[in-house]
């Protein structure tokens, strides 16, 4: 596991916590969708969790990042998540990136790495960016493998 900078955290729970992420992914993949979900946690709790719905919603943002993060502001009451970690499945986006940067997220675990449209630590490093307002802390590949595992079955099957 790779760290970056970011707040001191307790780690422990990060494999229970994937756990609900890939319970997420594997939802997902039953209705159709890529494989990929997120889990939002602030102190102890989980504050919103997600799977991908893009094709459910007929929407490009409706990664389970994105959907995460919205669950989460809205039970919380506001955008500023400055003290909740994201677990997702795989390495986000761009897009998925920018949002956790502007809600101020402190901390991302991820499972797989994404070499093709990863924006965090493979082809950008967003999340760290210092010419950014806000940086938060990176753990990558917890569960990498059966992360992994459930995106090739689900593109395998596509085949």
């Amino acid at each position: 596991m790779q760290g970056s900078p970011g707040p001191r955290r307790d780690d422990r729970h990060d494999v229970i916590w994937m756990a609900l992420a890939l319970d997420e992914a594997r939802q997902a993949m039953e209705r159709g969708e890529v494989p990929v979900g997120a889990v939002v946690v602030r102190a102890g709790a989980v504050l919103a969790r997600a799977g991908n719905e893009r094709e459910a919603r007929q929407d490009p943002t409706a990664h389970a990042e994105v959907l995460a993060l919205r669950a989460a502001a809205a039970a919380v009451g506001h955008w500023r998540l400055s003290d909740a970690t994201l677990y997702a499945t795989l390495e986000p986006c761009a897009m998925c990136a920018g949002a956790l940067v502007l809600a101020r997220v402190a901390h991302l675990v991820y499972g797989a790495a994404d070499p093709k449209a990863g924006a965090v630590d493979s082809l950008f490093a967003i999340p760290t960016d210092a010419r950014l307002n806000h940086r938060l802390g990176v753990t990558s590949g917890v569960a990498a493998d059966e992360s992994s595992a459930l995106l090739q079955k689900f593109f395998a099957r596509r085949r």
